[in-house]
């Protein structure tokens, strides 16, 4: 017999916010994206093929938006963090991380976006 886990990802979360660092950011806003990995605390969806069984990701998008529109922060990693911390608590996964990003980051480059990750787990 194997062993099996099962992760579900929810990427690309579009958040309009006013989170950072500067006071410009937190006054006009900007875009944020959030990425999720969640890991179940059962896998009983796998055999049962039940809703009822599996977590729902809707919701948990749902919920990640909120947080992410709530604040400001001015940091992505507290930000990153409060998601995890309310999807842990409110949902029934063993595991999650959250990634943030933001596509208009205050630096002097060209880059696509900037971003960090905050995993969680539940203690045994």
């Amino acid at each position: 017999m194997s062993e099996r886990e099962v992760e579900i990802a929810v990427d690309g979360i579009a958040v309009f916010a006013h989170h950072g660092v500067h006071d410009a950011e937190r006054e006009t806003g900007q875009r944020f994206f959030l990425d999720l990995r969640l890991v179940p605390l059962r896998d009983a969806a796998c055999d049962t093929d039940e809703v009822a069984d599996a977590v729902d990701y809707g919701a948990v998008a749902l919920r990640a938006h909120a947080v992410a529109s709530g604040g400001p922060y001015r940091l992505l990693e507290r930000l990153a963090d409060e998601i995890a911390v309310t999807l842990l608590r409110e949902f029934a996964i063993d595991e999650v991380s959250v990634r943030v990003s933001k596509p208009s980051a205050p630096v002097p480059l060209v880059l696509d976006t900037v971003g960090v990750t905050v995993t969680h787990r539940r203690r045994p």
